[in-house]
């Protein structure tokens, strides 16, 4: 299969690559922070992408993001998180639509060469692929969440906060340069997640007044 790979270390990068040459695959790119990833999942529409989490510039979250970037563009790429960090930001968005394609590893409890090309493979092939200590975790935030506005993952509280300024749909998507049917998606998530039901009247209102309630 074809793939790029995306970390900060050069020496971690070319050992990828390395690696997965040796088991047949061929790395299209092999980049070094997250807006270069993105450009090249868009550009070599590979089979897989394999991008870690804390890159330049910031070193936090910004490979997450790309991931979750990549994925708003094109529902259908394949993206595999592997870093050495659980960092939950993005975390359940890069989750939440469910289509699969989608891992997200530790790089010290990957144990066995062969599982970890297992890995890659099933998340190439549309499969979901989860470090059991990333499970724990979200599943741990989730039940801590007691404020519904806080089980919105970062992008879903970017949206909700554009909507209580007046931003429309196509408002949101210029400021967070996203598609109108990302925005979209994210609004139904919200409104699922703050227990909006569809029958509800005037959704939008319902959700800004919760989120306003939630700062007080």
């Amino acid at each position: 299969m074809r793939v790029v790979v995306a970390d900060d270390s050069i020496l971690l990068r070319e050992g990828l690559s390395l690696l997965l040459g040796d088991a047949g695959h061929e790395v299209v790119a092999a980049v070094g922070d997250g807006p270069s990833f993105v450009r090249a999942m868009a550009q070599e529409r590979p089979d897989l992408g394999i991008t870690d989490v804390r890159m330049p510039p910031g070193h936090t979250d910004e490979g997450m993001r790309a991931a979750v970037e990549v994925r708003e563009a094109d529902p259908e790429a394949r993206v595999l998180v592997l870093s050495q960090y659980v960092v939950l930001a993005y975390a359940d968005e890069l989750l939440a639509d469910g289509r699969g394609g989608v891992g997200y590893l530790l790089k010290d409890r990957v144990s066995r060469l062969d599982q970890f090309l297992g890995a890659v493979e099933q998340v190439a092939g549309g499969g979901t692929v989860l470090d059991p200590e990333v499970v724990t975790q979200l599943f741990g935030r989730r039940r801590a969440a007691s404020d519904p506005v806080e089980s919105l993952t970062p992008r879903e509280q970017d949206v909700l906060g554009l909507m209580a300024q007046g931003f429309t749909n196509a408002g949101i998507a210029r400021e967070l340069v996203v598609t109108e049917g990302a925005v979209e998606k994210h609004s139904q998530r919200i409104f699922a997640k703050l227990g909006l039901a569809e029958t509800d009247q005037h959704r939008r209102v319902q959700a800004v007044l919760t989120w306003l309630q939630s700062r007080g």
